[in-house]
């Protein structure tokens, strides 16, 4: 049976990707900016990634993200997305997250992963074999630091003596944390293990659909094992999105800048090559299931698709891209807002029932008022302008 969460909650996960050529300064600015837009469009949350080399995502703190937005913004959750906990020492990571779960009256949400770009382990002199085991260390430490125990530790990367927190979190017991998943067991089992939420970053990916189901059982049979337990409202879907009013604008819209981040990015920078099979045109990549790109209509119907697919989650967030015009990627937010979020969020079915209800009954509700106007014309002695009893027969009222 699909899971279908009562409130759907939606937002965006922010590399972020800015082409080289561009003046990084403005283009901060620009990311600032626009989770000021998801904030004043009701979107939920907004995840800042960590990356510290490769020209493209040029966010090397979330944590310094987090806290100008949370400035900037009224409701919207702010997270890192995700904190490569092998390049910090677990400590003073989760003293500063604690932090800014102050700072932000409960907004902060924690994600957390190995590090996503192997040429920042290589520059730090840390061994790729490594970080998935230091992940899993660091994360269990700095849960143990959140709920207030005194840890003392020594590990090859690491130490602690007498460790503890001076601030309890805002949050009780602590802030929403996840665990970054794209195609190894690494995260599902991390974040089984330390019965917290998953980040599946790599749903857009070829095959990453195929996965959905096999992520949350491997997740599901380390919590059994840890003793813990999970929640599908705690699982995030990471998906490319782009709305416009028609479907064949919508691939317009995008077509070149995705075939652009493709190549620039996946293949000359970090040297992927692309898969021969797979054409990687806008048209491909929909049929795959690998973007949400069309009408308001049919992201619903590819929303539907996921929760069959995975057996239910409770957010979706929108990878940030910048394949079109700031005027367009706007807009595409707007539409999701407008037209998608309330279908899965509780908000559409009783507007839609009230509508129904006063259309079904019209007669019988508008009857006794048209019978009471046509009355006060007549206790006036006026005559009943034609054109008002006109209308009042065409409404057969």
């Amino acid at each position: 049976m699909t899971y279908r969460p009562a409130r759907m909650r939606f937002g965006i996960f922010l590399a972020p990707f800015h082409r080289l050529g561009e003046n990084p300064t403005v283009a901060l600015q620009r990311d600032l900016e626009l989770i000021d837009h998801l904030d004043r469009l009701d979107y939920d949350e907004a995840w800042f990634g960590e990356h510290h080399s490769a020209g493209w995502e040029l966010i090397a703190s979330p944590e310094l993200m987090i806290a100008a937005s949370a400035q900037r913004t009224k409701h919207i959750k702010l997270g890192t997305g995700v904190s490569s906990l092998p390049y910090h020492h677990p400590f003073m990571l989760a003293d500063r997250m604690v932090q800014l779960d102050h700072m932000t009256r409960g907004r902060a949400m924690f994600g957390v992963g190995p590090g996503a770009l192997t040429s920042d382990a290589y520059m730090l002199g840390i061994d790729p074999m490594t970080q998935r085991a230091r992940m899993d260390e660091a994360l269990g430490v700095i849960l143990r630091l959140f709920r207030g125990e005194v840890v003392t530790m020594e590990t090859e990367w690491f130490t602690l003596r007498e460790a503890r927190l001076q601030l309890a979190p805002y949050t009780h017991p602590h802030m929403p944390v996840a665990v970054a998943s794209t195609f190894s067991p690494a995260g599902p089992v991390t974040a089984g293990k330390h019965g917290v939420g998953i980040l599946s970053v790599a749903v857009s990916q070829p095959g990453g659909l195929i996965s959905l189901s096999r992520t949350w059982e491997m997740a599901e049979e380390a919590a059994a094992n840890a003793g813990k337990t999970i929640n599908r409202d705690d699982w995030r879907l990471v998906m490319p999105i782009h709305l416009a009013e028609t479907r064949e604008q919508a691939f317009a819209d995008v077509a070149e800048g995705m075939m652009r981040w493709n190549k620039e990015y996946f293949e000359n920078t970090l040297g992927r090559p692309a898969d021969p099979s797979n054409p990687g045109d806008v048209e491909s990549t929909v049929a795959r299931g690998g973007a949400i790109i069309g009408t308001p209509d049919d992201a619903i119907e590819a929303v539907e698709r996921l929760l069959e697919l995975s057996g239910g989650f409770g957010c979706l967030l929108g990878l940030a891209h910048e394949w079109t015009t700031w005027e367009k990627t706007l807009h595409s937010y707007e539409l999701w807002a407008r037209y998608v979020a309330p279908r899965f969020q509780g908000q559409y079915d009783r507007i839609a029932a009230s509508q129904k209800f006063v259309a079904d009954n019209r007669a019988t509700i508008f009857g006794p008022n048209a019978a009471a106007i046509g009355k006060a014309f007549i206790d006036a002695g006026v005559q009943l302008p034609a054109e008002m009893l006109n209308r009042m027969q065409r409404g057969n009222v």
